[in-house]
């Protein structure tokens, strides 16, 4: 009888997965515009999937539906450059996904329709750029892939303490500080291969390095104390290796939002991309 190979280990699975995702991902964001923009609706509808199958169960599809109408409508606005009418619509999408559920499950149904329109809405709002968007985005996915790669080789080597071990217990403080570490090297190096060196600027880099690193740490507790809440392992299993859409853009999600929330502030909508990038 044939002997059967073993399977593929979890980080086998994930090395792979990531080699598939990371080049599509950074493709979609050098065409930026509409190309752009629909990678992140599909991204942001997988998650309403997931989280509307987590938290309401798999028999409200009616919920799903509202809110992914709201998410496609959200889209359509951005891309004419109104993100104030994208939120509200968003924000709209969750009040009547909200009303198809279980009273006790309305506030978690609704959450996850800004949660998904947070992730569609954040790296549209930094590609919109057209000087600095692309720089952005390659940016702003290499600090999250760093914090995610460091973090996690440290973690497994050093070990320690746990970070939060009644939200998930495999996260170690050792694997959060080298991860934020390795993020801040990555960081610098982009800027200065970039052009924007200099003590202030590269100083202002690293103080916006260290904030989205550690946000993209508290983006991935925010889900696994989710999961928790619901008692699930995995928030689905589209991606081998990562679980759900959920479970690989945990971090990804909180650091593009502060990044967008950052860009926006200091350089508004047509600038976004300079606002994060140049101090």
């Amino acid at each position: 009888m044939p002997v059967e190979s073993p399977p593929p280990s979890n980080l086998t699975l994930r090395i792979v997965s990531s080699l598939v995702m990371a080049p599509v991902a950074i493709a979609a964001a050098y065409f930026g515009g509409w190309v752009f923009a629909l990678f992140w609706a599909i991204a942001a509808l997988a998650i309403l999937w997931e989280w509307t199958a987590l938290v309401s169960g798999p028999n409200n599809r009616t919920a799903f539906l509202v809110g992914a109408v709201a998410l496609a409508v959200a889209t359509l606005i951005l891309q004419r450059g109104r993100p104030a009418a994208a939120i509200l619509i968003v924000v709209c999408g969750a009040v009547a996904a909200a009303i198809f559920v279980q009273s006790d499950k309305r506030l978690w149904t609704g959450g996850g329709v800004v949660y998904a329109g947070a992730m569609l809405m954040a790296p549209v709002v930094l590609r919109a750029d057209s000087d600095f968007g692309f720089l952005a985005m390659v940016f702003l996915f290499l600090i999250v892939w760093a914090t995610d790669v460091f973090g996690y080789f440290a973690g497994r080597m050093i070990g320690g303490p746990k970070l939060a071990p009644a939200i998930s217990p495999k996260k170690t403080w050792s694997g959060a500080i080298a991860g934020t570490l390795g993020a801040a090297t990555v960081g610098v190096v982009v800027a200065i291969q970039a052009g924007l060196g200099g003590v202030a600027g590269l100083g202002g880099i690293v103080l916006v390095v260290l904030v989205l690193s550690i946000v993209s740490q508290g983006g991935d507790l925010l889900e696994s104390a989710i999961k928790r809440r619901f008692d699930a392992k995995d928030a689905g299993h589209l991606i081998p290796g990562h679980g759900g859409v959920m479970d690989r853009l945990d971090g990804f999600w909180a650091a593009a939002v502060a990044a967008a929330l950052i860009g926006y502030a200091r350089g508004g909508l047509e600038a976004s991309g300079r606002g994060l990038m140049v101090w």
